[in-house]
């Protein structure tokens, strides 16, 4: 009887709490496209005619290519919406973003979102992939929100935003389930593939809404959600037309998952037992995503991380030691010269901190974000931006030697020098060589293509053999003449379809490159054509982490999208070992010695690897 009275009890209690209302979910507006904007602008006026509605959720892809002013434009048209609206961004507003995300944040205010209304709340978190391509990922600090948010209320039922399906297109889909799960989670909404499509992850109903965009029609449209009677009823609208008859209905209730017995698949680190003479002898955990790799001097180890901090760990114990704080992401992979530390970061500086103590020496003001990895020749930092400028720093001073102006596309990659030039692509299509002494274009060369999302900008360049390499999202790799920059080849294979992990082999007669289908290859760096003289024995699954591939001590290491870190033998291509430090992207990587490498992946994790003999 007492269980019974309970039961009803909280029955009462929710029907209580739950009214009746409507709101529109929008989503995928691309504003930057060919009609992003007039269909957003169509869509805001429509919603204002309706006076039914509440609020308006939008899940992310904002804009085309997260570029300041399409952002600026999404919240000029969002904010003539008469009700209150919530944002989260998508891929496209984080992976291609010339601000590093930072913009973002600066626009909207914030990357997640945490309201209530009708009895229920609402909860959303960004959902990347940022800056590196790969597999979408909710940011590490994201999650890290969510767990203080969902404390709040927590009698009310939870409806759950996220601009991506929560499955195994994002790395880390596991980690925002379970913890939904815990607090009464009744709904899930999403976007990202611009179709009206119904969802069941892991028992929580999602839905996915249409793309706002016209696509081959005269008019967009999204859907206007009803919340009555425990009931989610979807409804497609076209602006100035008749709202469609419901096309979706989900019953609202608690599952109750905290008695599901069901097991759902997750992420295998069986691998780790497979080769038990690697050691992790040490690991720290960031609580926000690290997005750079790591640089080493006097046993520290400097990197930077999403909350815009910079810091130093003891090599040996992984302790912190110091830290500095910026006010944008970083993504930079900080360098360094003597005692000092040059880290660049999304809130337009370019720093110079001492490498004893985190204290700054001098900064540099720049006109946009700075997102490109500076490398240092001779007591001079080299080092672009997103403000279409170039620079040449004196580390000593922190005055700058030389700048080059009028790039197009933003930097997002490490530079590389060769031949007395320094060599580097944009996300405008184009790959530049400029003197390293005076900063004056020695050569560019473009790809040709209209889509700027092929551009070659996520790789590092190498050079051997008076060429320069690269691969790019259009599956070419291209070698150009260090000295003219004209094409010595450019090869396309179906075999290989390379993307923008490469790196060059210790003895300079190789480029390796990793394959989107998971594959290892070795292309000649003195053929007249794109020659495969060497092929590892390693298959990943489908591959597309642009980290550099790295070979010290006749070891290849070879970085993935999912935290799996491979040991390659150089001589014959065969597998030494792998280890699997999470399930997200690993950043570049800072081998040691044949015995011990530090990583770091995106969620946070930085571990020193030992191999036992």
């Amino acid at each position: 009887m007492k269980k019974i009275l309970i039961l009803l009890l909280l029955l009462f209690v929710e029907k209580t709490y739950a009214q009746d209302f409507h709101f529109a979910h929008v989503t995928d507006t691309h504003v930057g496209s060919e009609t992003g904007a007039e269909d957003l602008r169509k869509t805001v006026a429509d919603i204002n005619k309706n006076k039914d509605l509440k609020f308006v959720i939008v899940s992310g892809d904002i804009t085309e290519f997260g570029a300041d002013h399409e952002l600026k434009l999404a919240k000029q048209i969002l904010d003539s919406i008469d009700i209150p609206y919530y944002v989260v961004p998508g891929n496209h507003d984080a992976n291609w973003s010339e601000s590093g995300g930072n913009s973002f944040r600066q626009v909207f205010g914030s990357e997640t979102f945490y309201f209530t209304h009708g009895g229920y709340r609402f909860a959303g978190t960004n959902s990347g992939p940022n800056m590196r391509m790969g597999p979408g990922q909710i940011p590490r600090e994201n999650l890290v929100w969510l767990d203080s948010v969902l404390k709040l209320n927590d009698d009310l039922p939870l409806i759950y935003v996220n601009h991506y399906p929560q499955d195994s297109s994002l790395n880390n889909w596991y980690e925002a389930i379970d913890r939904i799960k815990k607090h009464n989670v009744q709904l899930f909404l999403c976007g990202h593939g611009h179709v009206n499509k119904a969802y069941d992850f892991e028992g929580i109903p999602g839905v996915m809404g249409r793309s706002n965009l016209r696509a081959k029609r005269s008019t967009g449209g999204y859907n206007i959600v009803r919340i009555s009677s425990g009931k989610a009823i979807y409804q497609e609208r076209n602006p100035d037309s008749l709202t469609q008859s419901p096309w979706l209905t989900i019953l609202l209730k608690n599952h109750h998952f905290e008695r599901d017995i069901d097991v759902y698949p997750r992420p295998s680190y069986a691998v780790n037992e497979k080769f038990k003479q690697i050691q992790e002898v040490w690991g720290f955990q960031d609580r926000s995503d690290i997005g750079s790799g790591l640089a080493l001097a006097k046993k520290k180890l400097i990197t930077g991380n999403t909350s815009g901090e910079i810091y130093a760990l003891d090599v040996n114990s992984g302790k912190k030691l110091w830290s500095f704080q910026t006010q944008g992401k970083i993504y930079a992979t900080p360098t360094i010269w003597k005692d000092m530390v040059i880290a660049a970061s999304s809130d337009s500086y370019i720093y110079g901190i001492d490498l004893r103590n985190g204290v700054q020496k001098w900064k540099i003001k720049t006109g946009k974000a700075v997102l490109g990895s500076p490398v240092v020749h001779k007591g001079i930092a080299y080092i672009g931006g997103s403000d279409g400028t170039f620079r040449a720093i004196n580390i000593r001073s922190g005055k700058i030697k030389w700048s080059f102006e009028g790039l197009k596309g933003y930097i997002s990659a490490k530079p590389l020098i060769y031949q007395n030039k320094i060599y580097f692509g944009t996300w405008g299509n184009e790959f530049y060589a400029l003197d390293l002494k005076t900063g004056k274009t020695c050569w560019h060369w473009s790809n040709g293509a209209s889509n700027r999302m092929l551009s070659p900008a996520a790789c590092y360049p190498v050079g051997a053999n008076n060429r320069i390499f690269i691969v790019a999202p259009d599956r070419y790799m291209t070698a150009l003449d260090a000295a003219k920059g004209t094409v010595i080849w450019r090869k396309k294979m179906d075999n290989y379809r390379v993307r923008e992990s490469i790196g060059l082999s210790a003895d300079r007669s190789m480029v390796y490159a990793k394959t989107m289908d998971g594959q290892l290859i070795g292309v000649s760096t003195k053929a007249n054509d794109m020659r495969i003289v060497w092929q590892s024995s390693l298959q990943l699954p489908y591959e597309l982490a642009p980290t550099a591939i790295e070979e010290s001590s006749n070891i290849v290491w070879v970085p993935s999208n999912s935290g799996l870190l491979t040991a390659i033998k150089r001589q014959d291509g065969k597998l030494i070992w792998q280890h699997k430090i999470s399930n997200c992207l690993i950043n570049p990587l800072l081998p040691l010695d044949k015995k011990h490498i530090v990583v770091s992946t995106m969620d946070g994790k930085i571990v020193k690897l030992s191999v036992r003999r």
